[in-house]
């Protein structure tokens, strides 16, 4: 074997640098605004998992889910009286 054939060789074998895994990276999903500002700003929150490791996505999606619900809620509760609407 040549030097060369030796040199080629013994470079194949060479342990490869290790590759770092990539960061969190947007998934570019568009949120139609509702027109209802207490749903919009629950959905603009989702935005904040496009910056976080996977993990972490579970802590925003619980938090909008809650406000959601809450909104919806909301719409179901009868309305509260103004402070003179309820005079005999």
């Amino acid at each position: 074997m040549t030097d060369e054939a030796a040199e080629t060789r013994a470079g194949a074998e060479a342990p490869a640098e290790p590759v770092e895994p990539a960061g969190p990276v947007a998934l570019g999903v568009v949120r139609t605004p509702t027109g209802h500002a207490g749903v919009d700003a629950h959905l603009a929150r989702l935005a904040d998992a496009d910056h976080l490791e996977a993990d972490g996505h579970v802590a925003v999606y619980e938090d909008v889910h809650r406000g959601l619900r809450e909104a919806l809620t909301a719409l179901d509760a009868p309305p509260v009286p103004g402070p003179y609407e309820n005079r005999s």
